[in-house]
């Protein structure tokens, strides 16, 4: 069953703790969320094999959720797993490529080569800034009013962990499967979002949109940085969107693909997905090997003005590409 209390902490970074020589170690992090105390327990080993995570940060974040989490008062916000909201989902959500995710080692001896030192680097700096905001997204656990933290001390013990994919799982963590639940770390600086995500090696990337569960008859493949062959993604790519032509509304808002293979495809029955999770079919055209083509956007995808995204999903009703965009000037063409 999905996760049983998602939401998203907000608050400041104000200590932390690396963890080694136990069987799941975790980085810990302390945040003062109004005046109450929470720990973040971030997964840095797998309990299965193979053990080391997936990683991948990005250094100046944008998307669409970020003006509704910078509005969020400090302390655990319980979140809807829908579409359209704040909730993060690593596949539906298009908030990062699947091919920049690379392997890392726990801890390792030496600057800068492992995922507690990766962690450190952005963790340390909030930690250091006054003004600057950690959101960890993931499940909550307690109060526990009774029951001190094991790891900072501080009453009530807090806390939120998950803070990774959660779908796709396998054996007994299929029970934590389910879709817009996904954990991560986003870091709002003066100058910049950071945002940080993390998945298990066995996981898998093409998830049922309903449960969450890896879809059958796929090509076994987690979410690492090389699809398996016969995993469709990044075949087709999303180039270029007209999200908000000139003129009054209805718009005629387009999209432009591009065939990276080296085969003709039909397009007939793959179908675009708004943010909404409203899904749209297309009814071609054959794109040949290397070309591009200008599509109309179809009822009922509508791409909004002020921040979206697009989804564009095979006749198999697999992930293919996406995108995310946060703003859209009047006639002005989006480039991806």
């Amino acid at each position: 069953m999905p996760l049983k209390s998602y939401g998203v902490l907000a608050g400041r970074v104000r200590d932390h703790r690396r963890e080694g020589g136990t069987d799941s170690p975790h980085y810990q992090i302390q945040v003062e969320a109004a005046g109450t105390m929470f720990r973040v327990a971030v997964n840095v080993l797998s309990s299965q094999a193979p053990a080391e995570l997936l990683y991948t940060a990005s250094e100046d974040f944008t998307h669409p959720i970020l003006p509704g989490l910078a509005a969020l008062p400090d302390g655990f916000n319980p979140l809807d797993s829908t579409p359209g909201g704040l909730a993060l989902d690593f596949i539906r959500g298009n908030l990062f490529d699947r091919t920049s995710l690379r392997t890392l080692p726990s801890d390792k001896p030496g600057p800068d080569n492992d995922l507690a030192d990766k962690l450190d680097h952005y963790v340390q700096r909030a930690e250091a800034d006054s003004t600057a905001r950690l959101y960890a997204f993931g499940e909550r656990w307690g109060p526990e009013p009774t029951t001190p933290d094991k790891v900072f001390g501080f009453l009530p013990g807090n806390g939120v962990h998950d803070i990774h994919m959660n779908q796709g799982n396998s054996r007994q963590f299929t029970r934590d499967d389910g879709v817009w639940q996904d954990g991560g770390l986003l870091l709002a600086f003066a100058d910049r979002w950071v945002a940080i995500f993390l998945a298990f090696q066995n996981q898998m990337w093409h998830t049922h949109d309903s449960t969450g569960h890896t879809l059958v008859g796929v090509p076994p493949a987690g979410p690492a940085g090389h699809p398996a062959p016969g995993e469709p993604d990044r075949q087709i790519r999303i180039i270029a969107a007209l999200v908000n032509p000139l003129g009054p509304a209805p718009e005629a808002e387009t999209i432009t693909l591009l065939n990276t293979t080296a085969e003709p495809v039909d397009l007939t029955g793959w179908s675009l997905i708004d943010r909404a999770s409203h899904r749209a079919n297309l009814t071609g055209p054959v794109l040949p090997p290397g070309d591009a083509a200008r599509i109309p956007v179809p009822a009922p995808v509508a791409l909004g003005n002020s921040g979206g995204t697009i989804t564009l999903v095979n006749a198999d009703g697999l992930k293919v590409d996406g995108v995310a965009y946060t703003t859209a000037p009047e006639g002005r063409t989006l480039t991806f």
